[in-house]
């Protein structure tokens, strides 16, 4: 069985001294960009970004607001480069399903262009459930294609070699979440870019 953790790690250290510009961090740009005009965010907030990288994310959210900052990454080097940029915040090297943070500790959680790379979606679900306090938020920033591209894009996907997974549309990630007894508060749509914001 193809182990998507270990091929996306192993991509993801080789690309993390110089991510930014490298062709997904160029990439990611609009997504993170997308993602710091919607998000609401208040002084204090504790705030955990999933599959964070080296951070800049989370600098980014903090030049609007005084915040918590929590990361994770399953690159160990990702995650030494967001601790050497940005000491204040604190960052762990850790998969998606088994968050080493305590139960109804984070205001919001935020995944951006990451969410196709996690092995199971629905363990996903269950976790940030775990993690979220009540009435918090849960914004994902992720690829959007259309139906008939998403579909042929899913056949070669896993032959990629960062680890990709799988796309999803937004009916998709709103009912894996639904059925996890999250509730949809919007979905944002632009060019290749939808956010799906989900609350407790």
């Amino acid at each position: 069985m193809r182990d998507y953790s270990e091929i996306n790690r192993k991509a993801y250290d080789k690309k993390a001294k110089c991510y930014d510009e490298t062709l997904d961090g160029k990439f990611t740009e609009g997504f993170k960009s997308l993602l710091l005009d919607n998000i609401h965010v208040r002084d204090n907030d504790s705030i955990l970004d999933i599959g964070c990288g080296n951070g800049k994310l989370l600098s980014g959210i903090e030049k609007s607001n005084l915040i918590q900052g929590f990361g994770v990454d399953i690159s160990p080097e990702m995650i030494r480069y967001a601790k050497e940029c940005y000491p204040k915040f604190n960052f762990v090297v850790s998969g998606c399903e088994n968050i080493p943070f305590e139960d109804n500790s984070m205001d919001i959680i935020i995944v951006c262009a990451a969410y196709h790379h996690f092995p199971s979606v629905d363990l996903f679900a269950k976790e940030a459930k775990r993690l979220l306090k009540q009435n918090g938020s849960l914004y994902i920033a992720e690829i959007y294609l259309p139906s008939i591209v998403r579909h042929i894009v899913n056949l070669f996907l896993p032959l990629s070699k960062d680890g990709d997974v799988k796309l999803y549309s937004p009916k998709e990630i709103v009912n894996t979440f639904t059925n996890a007894g999250f509730y949809v508060e919007r979905i944002i749509k632009k060019g290749h870019i939808q956010i799906v914001q989900i609350h407790i």
